[in-house]
């Protein structure tokens, strides 16, 4: 068969796989033994083997685990519930200050547990019955909540960076850094959407009562808000200053989140060995989940690199007579796309494979093209029909919420994503300057 055949053939397959509902990681390992015969033969098989031991021999994939046990003991902590009521009660007379919580609640979530599902249940159970209760309007209670737990995704310290440094070859710690500035962009964005939203339709998001407010002691507020956000804050930076100033790796700096974290756990009078056991059961149900995808995607990339895969669509984007920036667009088109049909973890292990040398054939630089693949990832949580956001914020919402609230309130945040993609790519400087601050770049 002939190569081009071949390389038709695989995505068609893929496609065909995913629709039928297969999991990932097992449509992807299964293609390529496939197509491994049909191709380059059996002898190849060695080949994929070493392939997958080499990503699985990965220090940093170690990172994984790590964030993902630190991500669900500080869930469980229940640190969330007291800060989120003090900042609701503090931003009290702002119009929109309950939406807005959710946002700065969202973004201190990301940075401690980066896990979308834990983020947009917490919000999801606490935010949205207390924005019904103060008459914000459904759409835009839905849209920031969902917009905002999706935030985990993309600031540090995040799952998604740690396969994409791996799978690209770029530092990880300098993700994390191009990552912060585009991360608190998009949440400004959120913020300011927001305030813009409720001065113009103020019925969308009033302002707490005189009564509530008077009865609120500001000085009390202050110091629950200390206890409860200071050590969460203290363990960010950490975690994150430790690997920006070189003094752990990625993975070192995973590890003593960890264990940081469960002493606050217990600090704060949560810990029980039932909490432990469960936390240890999720961290190892969603590591392997993770770790079974990377094995399928390597056997997958391998294979399709083998056929000639990556120089027939490198060849055939070349043919087109597209330049540099065309071409960028129609790579991230695909990205923005396949999110709506695919999670984030197939995304990137089909496509970086394939787009990073073509990316880097035109003269972008790796580190900003792999953060901007990131950003535009930050829609796959949102669009329909297979957003992952709209659909955990469906399962926790109150009577009253439905899916077609949701979908009308993501649209704005979306645009605002796409907003945030076009000015990193005309100011690359949002992504490329604290890399180069931190690490001389």
């Amino acid at each position: 068969m002939s190569p081009e055949f071949l390389t038709f053939a695989m995505f068609a397959a893929l496609l065909v796989g995913i629709f039928m509902g297969h999991p990932l990681a097992f449509v992807l390992g299964g293609l390529a033994v496939i197509f491994a015969l049909l191709g380059p033969g059996p002898g190849i098989m060695p080949i994929l083997i070493g392939r997958i031991y080499s990503q699985m021999d990965n220090y940093i994939l170690i990172a994984i685990p790590m964030f993902i046990l630190m991500a669900r003991l500080l869930s469980d902590s229940g640190v969330t519930d007291k800060m989120f009521d003090a900042l609701r009660l503090m931003l009290g007379r702002v119009r929109g200050g309950v939406a807005i919580t959710v946002v700065i609640i969202s973004v201190i979530l990301a940075a401690t547990t980066g896990i979308i599902g834990a983020s947009m249940t917490v919000m999801g159970v606490l935010a949205l019955p207390a924005l019904m209760k103060y008459g914000y309007q459904k759409e835009l209670s839905t849209g920031v909540i969902a917009a905002g737990g999706s935030l985990g995704i993309l600031i540090p310290p995040s799952i998604m960076l740690v396969i994409l440094g791996s799978y690209a070859q770029v530092s990880v710690g300098q993700l994390f850094a191009a990552a912060l500035v585009p991360g608190l962009m998009l949440a400004a964005l959120y913020v300011g959407y927001v305030i813009v939203v409720t001065r113009l339709r103020p019925d969308w998001g009033p302002a707490a009562t005189e009564e509530e407010l008077r009865a609120v002691n500001k000085r009390e507020l202050f110091v629950l808000l200390a206890k409860v956000a200071v050590p969460p804050i203290l363990l960010i930076f950490g975690v994150l200053g430790s690997i920006f100033a070189g003094i752990a790796t990625t993975t070192e700096a995973a590890s003593i989140g960890a264990f940081l974290t469960l002493v606050l756990v217990i600090v704060y009078g949560k810990f029980s060995w039932r909490l432990m056991a469960e936390a240890l059961y999720a961290t190892a149900k969603t590591s392997s989940m993770v770790l079974f995808v990377v094995v399928g995607a390597t056997a997958f990339t391998g294979v399709f690199v083998a056929i000639g895969g990556t120089r027939i669509v490198g060849e055939f984007i070349g043919d087109l007579g597209l330049g540099p920036w065309s071409t960028f667009l129609i790579m991230m088109v695909i990205v923005f796309i396949l999110g709506m049909f695919l999670d984030w973890l197939g995304i990137v292990l089909i496509c970086l494979p394939i787009f990073l040398p073509i990316a880097t054939s035109f003269g972008f630089e790796p580190l900003w093209f792999v953060m901007m693949i990131a950003i535009v990832l930050q829609t796959s949580f949102l669009t329909p029909p297979f957003g992952y956001a709209l659909f955990y914020l469906e399962g926790v919402a109150p009577p009253g919420i439905t899916l077609m609230h949701i979908y009308r309130g993501v649209l704005p945040f979306v645009g605002l994503i796409l907003i945030g993609t076009v000015l990193c790519a005309v100011f690359p400087q949002i992504i490329t300057w604290l890399p180069g601050v931190i690490f001389g770049r």
